[in-house]
Protein backbone atom coordinates (compact mmCIF):
# COMPACT_ATOMS: atom_id res chain seq x y z
CA UNK A 1 0.00 0.00 0.00
CA UNK A 2 1.30 3.27 -0.93
CA UNK A 3 -0.41 5.51 0.68
CA UNK A 4 -0.08 6.14 4.27
CA UNK A 5 -2.84 8.15 5.01
CA UNK A 6 -5.00 5.92 3.81
CA UNK A 7 -3.76 2.82 6.06
CA UNK A 8 -3.84 5.15 9.13
CA UNK A 9 -7.89 5.57 8.42
CA UNK A 10 -8.21 1.86 8.22
CA UNK A 11 -6.46 0.90 10.92
CA UNK A 12 -7.74 3.59 13.44
CA UNK A 13 -11.23 5.22 12.04
CA UNK A 14 -13.45 7.63 14.48
CA UNK A 15 -15.96 8.46 16.10
CA UNK A 16 -17.04 11.20 15.58
CA UNK A 17 -51.16 21.65 29.33
CA UNK A 18 -49.22 25.26 29.57
CA UNK A 19 -46.06 23.32 30.76
CA UNK A 20 -45.68 20.19 29.29
CA UNK A 21 -42.27 18.21 30.63
CA UNK A 22 -40.81 15.77 28.87
CA UNK A 23 -37.68 13.33 30.86
CA UNK A 24 -35.57 11.38 28.98
CA UNK A 25 -35.51 8.77 32.02
CA UNK A 26 -38.93 7.79 31.36
CA UNK A 27 -38.07 5.66 28.42
CA UNK A 28 -39.13 2.14 29.08
CA UNK A 29 -36.73 0.22 30.76
CA UNK A 30 -37.34 -3.87 29.37
CA UNK A 31 -36.37 -5.37 32.96
CA UNK A 32 -34.08 -8.55 33.16
CA UNK A 33 -31.23 -10.85 34.98
CA UNK A 34 -27.81 -10.30 34.70
CA UNK A 35 -26.49 -12.73 32.24
CA UNK A 36 -22.65 -13.99 33.29
CA UNK A 37 -21.69 -14.02 29.82
CA UNK A 38 -22.56 -10.01 28.57
CA UNK A 39 -24.74 -11.63 26.25
CA UNK A 40 -28.65 -12.55 26.02
CA UNK A 41 -31.22 -15.29 27.01
CA UNK A 42 -34.28 -16.49 26.50
CA UNK A 43 -36.88 -16.76 29.16
CA UNK A 44 -40.51 -17.93 28.93
CA UNK A 45 -40.19 -17.06 25.53
CA UNK A 46 -38.57 -13.29 25.90
CA UNK A 47 -35.32 -12.39 25.23
CA UNK A 48 -33.70 -10.64 27.98
CA UNK A 49 -31.42 -8.02 27.07
CA UNK A 50 -27.84 -7.84 28.47
CA UNK A 51 -26.74 -4.82 30.98
CA UNK A 52 -23.47 -5.16 30.67
CA UNK A 53 -20.46 -5.45 27.29
CA UNK A 54 -18.62 -8.52 26.91
CA UNK A 55 -15.68 -6.65 27.38
CA UNK A 56 -14.39 -3.72 29.62
CA UNK A 57 -12.86 -0.48 28.92
CA UNK A 58 -9.08 -0.94 29.12
CA UNK A 59 -7.31 1.53 31.81
CA UNK A 60 -5.78 4.84 30.21
CA UNK A 61 -2.96 5.47 33.32
CA UNK A 62 0.18 4.11 31.92
CA UNK A 63 -0.52 5.97 28.44
CA UNK A 64 0.63 9.88 27.36
CA UNK A 65 -2.17 11.23 25.26
CA UNK A 66 0.31 14.41 24.81
CA UNK A 67 3.12 12.16 23.37
CA UNK A 68 0.39 11.20 20.88
CA UNK A 69 -1.47 14.43 20.35
CA UNK A 70 1.60 16.77 20.31
CA UNK A 71 2.04 16.97 16.54
CA UNK A 72 -1.30 16.61 15.54
CA UNK A 73 -3.10 20.04 16.61
CA UNK A 74 -5.04 21.37 13.82
CA UNK A 75 -5.36 18.11 11.79
CA UNK A 76 -8.14 16.21 11.09
CA UNK A 77 -7.99 13.00 13.23
CA UNK A 78 -9.19 10.55 10.43
CA UNK A 79 -5.27 10.92 9.19
CA UNK A 80 -3.87 10.28 12.90
CA UNK A 81 -3.26 6.60 14.13
CA UNK A 82 -4.27 5.74 17.41
CA UNK A 83 -3.65 3.30 20.23
CA UNK A 84 -6.58 0.96 20.73
CA UNK A 85 -6.88 2.19 24.38
CA UNK A 86 -8.84 5.03 23.73
CA UNK A 87 -11.33 2.77 22.01
CA UNK A 88 -14.83 1.91 23.93
CA UNK A 89 -15.41 -1.29 23.28
CA UNK A 90 -17.80 -0.47 20.55
CA UNK A 91 -18.02 0.13 16.69
CA UNK A 92 -19.60 3.21 15.81
CA UNK A 93 -22.42 1.24 13.95
CA UNK A 94 -23.51 -0.22 17.35
CA UNK A 95 -23.17 3.49 18.69
CA UNK A 96 -25.78 4.64 16.65
CA UNK A 97 -28.31 2.52 17.23
CA UNK A 98 -28.18 4.80 20.96
CA UNK A 99 -30.14 7.36 18.90
CA UNK A 100 -33.25 5.05 19.44
CA UNK A 101 -32.59 5.10 22.87
CA UNK A 102 -36.10 6.93 23.99
CA UNK A 103 -38.04 5.43 20.78
CA UNK A 104 -41.13 5.53 23.55
CA UNK A 105 -41.24 9.56 22.46
CA UNK A 106 -41.51 8.78 18.77
CA UNK A 107 -44.38 6.54 19.99
CA UNK A 108 -46.30 9.26 21.62
CA UNK A 109 -45.49 11.96 18.48
CA UNK A 110 -47.39 9.13 16.41
CA UNK A 111 -50.70 8.95 18.75
CA UNK A 112 -51.11 13.57 19.14
CA UNK A 113 -53.61 14.90 16.84
CA UNK A 114 -51.68 18.53 16.77
CA UNK A 115 -48.83 19.37 15.13
CA UNK A 116 -47.14 21.47 17.59
CA UNK A 117 -47.66 18.80 19.74
CA UNK A 118 -45.75 16.28 17.70
CA UNK A 119 -43.09 18.78 16.93
CA UNK A 120 -42.84 19.27 20.54
CA UNK A 121 -42.11 15.36 21.69
CA UNK A 122 -40.13 15.06 17.92
CA UNK A 123 -37.65 17.84 19.31
CA UNK A 124 -37.06 16.24 22.54
CA UNK A 125 -36.42 13.14 20.52
CA UNK A 126 -33.84 14.93 19.01
CA UNK A 127 -32.01 16.42 22.11
CA UNK A 128 -32.38 12.81 23.28
CA UNK A 129 -30.19 11.18 20.59
CA UNK A 130 -27.19 13.20 21.68
CA UNK A 131 -27.98 12.54 25.79
CA UNK A 132 -26.17 9.16 25.53
CA UNK A 133 -22.59 11.21 24.49
CA UNK A 134 -22.84 12.33 28.31
CA UNK A 135 -19.75 11.01 30.13
CA UNK A 136 -18.97 8.94 27.16
CA UNK A 137 -15.25 9.93 26.19
CA UNK A 138 -14.16 7.06 24.40
CA UNK A 139 -14.03 6.93 20.65
CA UNK A 140 -15.92 3.46 19.00
CA UNK A 141 -14.22 1.52 16.80
CA UNK A 142 -14.42 2.27 13.09
CA UNK A 143 -16.22 0.02 10.89
CA UNK A 144 -14.66 -1.75 7.74
CA UNK A 145 -16.37 -0.42 4.20
CA UNK A 146 -19.90 -2.57 3.63
CA UNK A 147 -19.73 -3.77 7.37
CA UNK A 148 -23.50 -3.81 8.93
CA UNK A 149 -25.14 -3.88 11.98
CA UNK A 150 -28.62 -5.10 13.00
CA UNK A 151 -30.97 -4.55 16.15
CA UNK A 152 -34.60 -5.57 16.64
CA UNK A 153 -36.20 -4.12 19.42
CA UNK A 154 -39.86 -6.40 19.91
CA UNK A 155 -40.50 -4.70 22.98
CA UNK A 156 -39.68 -1.26 21.97
CA UNK A 157 -41.16 -2.04 18.70
CA UNK A 158 -38.84 -1.37 15.90
CA UNK A 159 -36.26 -2.55 14.15
CA UNK A 160 -32.98 -1.04 12.86
CA UNK A 161 -29.85 -1.91 10.32
CA UNK A 162 -26.94 0.43 9.88
CA UNK A 163 -23.97 0.42 7.62
CA UNK A 164 -20.35 1.44 6.52
CA UNK A 165 -21.34 2.77 3.57
CA UNK A 166 -17.71 4.67 2.46
CA UNK A 167 -14.47 4.70 3.74
CA UNK A 168 -12.49 7.39 2.51
CA UNK A 169 -14.32 9.99 3.84
CA UNK A 170 -15.50 7.55 6.81
CA UNK A 171 -20.07 7.68 6.44
CA UNK A 172 -22.02 5.61 8.33
CA UNK A 173 -25.87 5.00 7.10
CA UNK A 174 -28.73 3.72 9.37
CA UNK A 175 -32.13 2.77 9.00
CA UNK A 176 -34.71 2.48 11.85
CA UNK A 177 -38.29 1.15 10.77
CA UNK A 178 -41.58 0.43 13.18
CA UNK A 179 -42.63 -3.02 13.74
CA UNK A 180 -46.50 -1.32 13.38
CA UNK A 181 -45.31 0.90 10.25
CA UNK A 182 -46.32 4.27 12.33
CA UNK A 183 -42.61 5.47 11.70
CA UNK A 184 -39.14 5.74 10.05
CA UNK A 185 -35.92 7.00 11.08
CA UNK A 186 -33.01 7.09 9.06
CA UNK A 187 -29.78 9.38 8.34
CA UNK A 188 -25.58 9.36 7.82
CA UNK A 189 -23.25 10.96 9.89
CA UNK A 190 -19.74 11.94 8.94
CA UNK A 191 -17.94 12.84 11.59
CA UNK A 192 -15.37 15.48 11.41
CA UNK A 193 -13.01 15.50 14.74
CA UNK A 194 -9.71 18.01 15.30
CA UNK A 195 -7.38 18.44 17.90
CA UNK A 196 -7.05 21.51 19.37
CA UNK A 197 -4.20 21.36 22.43
CA UNK A 198 -6.63 20.61 25.20
CA UNK A 199 -9.91 19.62 23.43
CA UNK A 200 -10.88 17.74 20.63
CA UNK A 201 -14.04 18.98 18.41
CA UNK A 202 -16.38 16.92 16.64
CA UNK A 203 -18.46 18.10 13.70
CA UNK A 204 -21.35 15.60 13.28
CA UNK A 205 -21.86 15.76 9.03
CA UNK A 206 -25.02 14.64 8.07
CA UNK A 207 -29.10 15.12 8.09
CA UNK A 208 -31.45 12.83 10.45
CA UNK A 209 -34.72 12.18 8.99
CA UNK A 210 -38.26 11.18 10.72
CA UNK A 211 -41.29 10.02 8.94
CA UNK A 212 -44.07 10.30 10.68
CA UNK A 213 -46.14 7.74 8.40
CA UNK A 214 -49.82 8.38 9.78
CA UNK A 215 -49.86 12.51 9.20
CA UNK A 216 -47.38 11.80 6.20
CA UNK A 217 -44.91 13.99 7.73
CA UNK A 218 -40.88 14.30 7.64
CA UNK A 219 -38.53 16.09 10.16
CA UNK A 220 -34.74 16.47 9.42
CA UNK A 221 -31.97 17.76 12.05
CA UNK A 222 -28.60 18.15 12.09
CA UNK A 223 -26.50 17.17 15.44
CA UNK A 224 -25.07 19.61 17.16
CA UNK A 225 -21.43 20.13 17.69
CA UNK A 226 -19.82 18.18 20.53
CA UNK A 227 -16.50 18.41 22.18
CA UNK A 228 -14.13 17.11 24.55
CA UNK A 229 -12.37 18.84 27.04
CA UNK A 230 -9.11 18.58 29.36
CA UNK A 231 -7.67 15.95 26.27
CA UNK A 232 -4.10 16.51 28.26
CA UNK A 233 -4.93 17.29 32.21
CA UNK A 234 -7.66 17.19 34.33
CA UNK A 235 -11.07 15.30 34.34
CA UNK A 236 -12.59 14.91 30.62
CA UNK A 237 -15.81 16.44 29.97
CA UNK A 238 -18.02 16.77 27.27
CA UNK A 239 -19.84 19.84 25.88
CA UNK A 240 -21.93 20.24 22.88
CA UNK A 241 -23.42 23.54 21.50
CA UNK A 242 -24.49 24.99 18.51
CA UNK A 243 -27.96 25.34 16.62
CA UNK A 244 -30.24 22.86 15.69
CA UNK A 245 -33.25 23.37 13.75
CA UNK A 246 -35.96 20.91 13.17
CA UNK A 247 -38.29 21.18 9.85
CA UNK A 248 -41.61 19.64 9.37
CA UNK A 249 -41.58 19.69 5.76
CA UNK A 250 -45.72 19.01 5.52
CA UNK A 251 -47.10 21.72 7.62
CA UNK A 252 -43.37 24.40 7.72
CA UNK A 253 -43.77 24.26 11.25
CA UNK A 254 -39.90 24.34 12.63
CA UNK A 255 -38.56 24.26 15.82
CA UNK A 256 -34.96 25.99 16.43
CA UNK A 257 -32.52 25.01 19.26
CA UNK A 258 -30.07 26.57 20.71
CA UNK A 259 -27.15 24.25 22.40
CA UNK A 260 -25.36 26.88 24.98
CA UNK A 261 -22.11 27.20 25.37
CA UNK A 262 -20.89 26.47 29.25
CA UNK A 263 -19.61 29.82 29.46
CA UNK A 264 -16.37 30.92 31.49
CA UNK A 265 -17.88 29.88 34.82
CA UNK A 266 -20.37 26.66 33.64
CA UNK A 267 -23.35 28.54 33.86
CA UNK A 268 -24.67 27.25 30.81
CA UNK A 269 -23.49 23.89 30.60
CA UNK A 270 -25.53 21.47 29.03
CA UNK A 271 -28.40 23.78 29.18
CA UNK A 272 -31.04 24.22 25.54
CA UNK A 273 -33.34 27.39 24.79
CA UNK A 274 -35.42 27.72 21.67
CA UNK A 275 -38.79 27.80 20.01
CA UNK A 276 -41.18 26.28 18.12
CA UNK A 277 -42.87 28.72 15.23
CA UNK A 278 -46.00 27.64 12.58
CA UNK A 279 -45.54 28.41 9.39
CA UNK A 280 -46.16 32.23 9.66
CA UNK A 281 -43.11 32.63 11.78
CA UNK A 282 -45.28 32.91 14.88
CA UNK A 283 -43.75 31.39 18.08
CA UNK A 284 -46.38 28.77 19.53
CA UNK A 285 -44.11 27.42 22.54
CA UNK A 286 -40.55 28.01 24.59
CA UNK A 287 -38.68 24.94 24.58
CA UNK A 288 -36.29 25.11 27.53
CA UNK A 289 -34.06 22.39 29.70
CA UNK A 290 -30.72 20.56 29.71
CA UNK A 291 -29.67 17.76 27.07
CA UNK A 292 -28.69 15.44 29.93
CA UNK A 293 -31.91 15.62 31.97
CA UNK A 294 -34.88 16.81 30.69
CA UNK A 295 -37.23 19.22 28.19
CA UNK A 296 -39.80 21.73 29.81
CA UNK A 297 -42.46 23.19 26.96
CA UNK A 298 -44.05 26.53 27.60
CA UNK A 299 -46.67 29.35 25.93
CA UNK A 300 -44.50 32.15 24.88
CA UNK A 301 -46.05 34.65 27.05
CA UNK A 302 -45.92 32.50 29.98
CA UNK A 303 -41.87 32.28 29.53
CA UNK A 304 -41.39 36.03 28.87
CA UNK A 305 -43.37 36.58 32.44
CA UNK A 306 -41.13 34.67 34.15
CA UNK A 307 -38.04 36.08 32.27
CA UNK A 308 -38.81 39.06 33.21
CA UNK A 309 -39.61 38.56 36.78
CA UNK A 310 -36.51 37.02 36.95
CA UNK A 311 -34.54 40.02 35.57
CA UNK A 312 -36.74 42.08 38.22
CA UNK A 313 -35.30 40.39 41.13
CA UNK A 314 -32.26 40.15 40.05
CA UNK A 315 -31.98 43.55 39.91
CA UNK A 316 -33.64 44.28 43.21
CA UNK A 317 -31.52 41.94 45.11
CA UNK A 318 -28.31 44.11 43.56
CA UNK A 319 -29.52 47.07 44.64
CA UNK A 320 -29.72 45.67 47.98
CA UNK A 321 -26.21 44.50 48.49
CA UNK A 322 -24.69 47.75 46.96
CA UNK A 323 -27.40 49.90 49.35
CA UNK A 324 -29.18 51.89 46.72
Amino acid sequence: MNSEEEFYDAETGLESDDSCEVSFKDALVFDSKQVTDGGAKQENGVWERRKILPAEMISRNNYSVWNILKKCIGMELSKIAMPVVFNEPLSFLQRMSEYMEHTHLIHKACTLSDSIDRMQVVAAFAVSSVASQWERTGKPFNPLLGETYELIREDEGYRLISEQVSHHPPVSAFHAQSLKQEFEFHGSIYPKLKFWGKSVEAEPKGTMTLELLKYKEAYTWTNPMCCVHNIILGKLWIEQYGTVEIVNHSTGDKCVLNFKPCGMFGKELHKVEGHIQDKSKKKRRVIYGKWTECMYSVDPKVYETYKKSEKKAGGDSKKAETGT
